[in-house]
């Protein structure tokens, strides 16, 4: 309703920009009632996030589990479900990609990179297959479902990794053993080595990876018959059904690829990063990838923006509890929950205005295109627009 209302420009790119700035400048607030100066903390943040290489390195790590996660959840919002399960989704990709790797002996790392792409994306599909089949038979409200399967993904992790998968003389920590040398992701010290990133990056090969995912989503949903009917379903699901869409095979597919994109951030985090499975190797990323859709207006360079957004707000927001004594990591937190809040959930503070206006503004051009307007002349011309009356 909205897009036909706003020019594409503002729905893309004005709102967001007044959300984050109406975020940062809430954030600001609660920087100086602590006693610290805001723009300080900002050059701070900036600065730690892409100031040098080994900020890069960690921003565009970052980057890379928002973009897999933002995606997953702006190809469910197509369809009209929103997928809060990205969390729990991750986790289990990240228990495919563990699988893969620890029983298959990979010769090289281009190969065990498509083997954990595709196992991340099958285990996340399967585990989003629940919730979306309690959706599309029994009518289950996709929102309870994907968040109490969060839960027992945790708790199934937890239990594997502690009883199952627990390495010998691990000391006690729930992880795996470390994966195979052979299976090593190059880092971007190792792929980009003129560009000055230190070894210790993060950084890793699954950033292309993620681009080639935002670039199969944005063929899938806006070249393709089965986009066209993703998409036709979000906007009317009456009307897809008269037109002979199945709710129920859009559901189940639209779900099964948002777990499979949201599964194959362990591709990132599982095999790129830790080199093995540990508890919670998410760390949030699912639920962020929510704000990052909602942000990037669920379309793939939308969702590239808002991820690296995030990400500079990830890696500059531990610099800044570094820096910072004061700003503890829990009010870090607390800026980051206060962009997700206005891109999210206070959208419409700033959408409704924009429309009113934009609303008026169109009412106002009939009237004005109606009018008569004046002559050029006191007695007109022969290409005056008044229409004078024969005598």
């Amino acid at each position: 309703m909205s897009g036909d209302i706003l020019p594409k420009w503002v729905d893309v790119l004005l709102i967001p920009l007044l959300n984050l700035v109406l975020a940062l400048f809430v954030s600001g607030l609660v920087v100086l009632f602590i006693g610290e100066n805001p723009f300080e903390a900002m050059r701070i943040l900036v600065n730690g996030a892409v100031g040098s290489a080994y900020g890069w390195g960690y921003t565009l790590y970052y980057t890379t589990n928002f973009i897999f996660t933002g995606l997953g959840v702006a190809v469910a919002f197509h369809a009209r479900l929103f997928n809060i399960g990205g969390e729990g989704q991750a986790a289990i990709g990240g228990l495919g990609v563990a699988l893969a790797m620890l029983w298959v002996p990979w010769p090289h790392w281009s190969v065990a990179l498509v083997a954990a792409a595709v196992a991340a994306a099958l285990f996340g599909a399967a585990w989003a297959a629940i919730p979306a089949w309690l959706q599309a038979r029994r009518g289950s409200h996709i929102v309870i479902t994907t968040i109490m399967f969060n839960f027992i993904a945790s708790a199934l992790m937890v239990y594997l990794l502690s009883r199952v998968l627990l390495v010998p003389g691990a000391g006690g920590s729930p992880e795996t053993a470390r994966f195979a040398e052979a299976v090593r992701l190059p880092n971007a010290a190792d792929v980009l080595p003129f560009l000055g990133f230190p070894r210790s990056t993060p950084l890793n090969v699954s950033f292309a990876l993620a681009l080639l995912s935002a670039l199969f989503v944005w063929v899938l949903i806006w070249r393709t018959r089965l986009g066209y009917e993703i998409r036709a379903f979000g906007l009317s699901g009456p009307a897809a059904l008269y037109a002979g869409i199945s709710p129920v095979r859009i559901t189940m597919i639209a779900m099964l690829i948002s777990g499979g994109l949201c599964g194959m951030m362990a591709t990132n985090a599982v095999l790129g990063e830790a080199e093995r499975l540990v508890i919670d190797p998410v760390q949030g990323a699912g639920f962020v990838g929510i704000a990052v859709a909602l942000m990037g207006r669920s379309h793939p360079v939308g969702v590239i923006l808002a991820a690296l957004l995030f990400g500079v707000l990830y890696q500059g927001g531990a610099e800044l509890e570094f820096e910072r004594p004061a700003i503890t990591r829990e009010l870090v937190i607390v800026i980051q929950a206060l962009v997700i809040l206005f891109t999210g959930a206070l959208d419409g503070m700033v959408r409704r205005p924009l429309e009113g206006f934009f609303v008026a503004r169109r009412r106002g051009r009939p009237a004005a295109a109606a009018a008569v307007p004046e002559p050029t002349s006191p007695r007109g011309a022969d290409n005056d627009p008044v229409h004078r009356a024969e005598p």
